[in-house]
């Protein structure tokens, strides 16, 4: 790692280390505090001296230990050699960059850590310069036909490659079988949803405004978290030129409805910091996940869902209703470890992280969006095998070869409200 890599991790390492004196300050906090109210009133002046002695002792220890942990992993960072590889240079550096980002990536920015990664399109492990010149270097072949990538949460643009390794991945296939250019996207998934979507929809629009050819269509391909960023980029696209070239659009194992294992949490953490004991050292680390991690309880795709409420609270779904692209064709593709779709072990345990009615985004009882042919699954497969998998790109593949592409709108599309 390089000297400010090295930073970047000691400045982290030395907030957990803070956090934990914090965490244990919480739980004294919490005993002594039910020890006064059994006492009563007559210990006040008591209360008043033990208050003042706690929290400067406890202040000086929280900054002492994150000064230790942080100046230490420093220290070691300026022995460093300056020629020393980056994490970017590996991809298992980059890997665990974005499994950071996925956990921490809002608090990242938050402290203006290095670590914190900003939305790119990427090429052969390295950021593309969105210029006319720097478009035509990265993609010197570069097709009217755009397919857009973009992975899920913790993950990084490798993971497209990296998943089911053994199998060519869908790009590849894509650019030599239908003449896509394969175009690759990485963020930080721990920021709110909306945000990301925001971040690619101005991608999107330099990509379009800058590409060697001119544009005559875009497909959409997300996994996971992926897939609602690409639907809050449409949303948040104003009308620009790229958003009217959208013709397909995949959500592969996408909780359009909500990810029931951050509802468990939520609910955890909630019932958890009732007592102020468990509060300190478990609800309180827990609710220390990103707020794009929150995001997926309920698929929030707007600022409107999150904004002005408390996104640790035990809180009913605010989810806002965001219309698909008219000009586009939607397919839904969910994995579960069962065999057959609809039976029990499919309805309770999905791919292990999304559940196929909320791939699908149905609600119980809700008739289909689209038609039954846009709705795929797979049995015997887990969440990460639908980065690439040889089933569901022929599936893919059968969408969208032999299918015109629906004409483009007489104007633009209008700005969200």
């Amino acid at each position: 790692m390089r000297r400010e890599e090295i930073a970047a991790f000691g400045q982290l390492a030395g907030d957990a280390a803070g956090g934990l004196t914090s965490q244990i300050q919480q739980m004294h906090q919490g005993i002594a505090g039910r020890v006064w109210r059994w006492v009563g009133p007559a210990a006040r002046p008591v209360r008043l001296v033990h208050d003042q002695i706690a929290e400067r002792g406890y202040t000086a220890a929280r900054e002492l230990t994150r000064g230790i942990v942080s100046g230490g992993i420093s220290a070691l960072g300026a022995a460093q050699s300056q020629e020393a590889p980056s994490l970017e240079r590996t991809v298992g550096g980059r890997a665990v960059v974005g499994a950071l980002n996925g956990m921490w990536g809002d608090s990242l920015v938050e402290r203006h850590n290095g670590l914190a990664l900003n939305m790119a399109l990427r090429a052969a492990g390295r950021d593309v310069v969105l210029t006319r010149s720097g478009l035509q270097a990265a993609y010197p072949h570069a097709t009217p036909r755009l397919a857009v990538f973009v992975h899920g949460l913790c993950e990084t643009d490798d993971a497209w490659t990296l998943a089911g390794s053994r199998h060519v991945p869908y790009g590849y296939r894509l650019q030599a079988e239908l003449g896509y250019t394969p175009l690759y996207v990485r963020y930080n998934t721990g920021l709110h949803i909306s945000e990301n979507g925001r971040l690619l929809a101005q991608l999107l629009d330099q990509v379009a405004e800058n590409w060697p050819t001119e544009v005559h269509e875009v497909a959409l391909i997300g996994h996971s978290m992926g897939g609602l960023v690409g639907r809050s980029a449409c949303h948040y696209s104003g009308g620009c030129l790229w958003c009217s070239k959208v013709r397909h659009v995949f959500t592969l194992g996408s909780p359009h409805l909500g990810a029931p294992l951050e509802q468990a949490a939520n609910a955890a953490s909630y019932v958890l910091g009732q007592l102020p004991e468990t509060r300190a050292l478990l609800a309180n680390p827990l609710n220390l996940r990103s707020v794009g991690i929150k995001d997926l309880r309920y698929g929030y795709l707007t600022d409107e869902c999150w904004d002005g409420q408390d996104c640790n609270a035990f809180l009913r779904n605010t989810s806002r209703e965001v219309p698909f692209l008219p000009t586009a064709s939607h397919y839904f593709v969910c994995a579960t470890l069962s065999r057959e779709p609809g039976t029990l072990s499919a309805r309770i345990i999905g791919d292990l992280l999304v559940l196929q009615a909320s791939a699908w985004s149905q609600q119980r009882g809700q008739r289909m969006r689209f038609p039954v042919e846009h709705y795929s699954h797979f049995g015997r497969i887990n969440h990460f095998e639908l980065l690439n998998h040889p089933a569901i790109y022929m599936q893919m593949r059968r969408w969208m070869a032999p299918r015109k592409a629906l004409p483009a709108p007489s104007r633009a599309l209008p700005a969200p409200v």
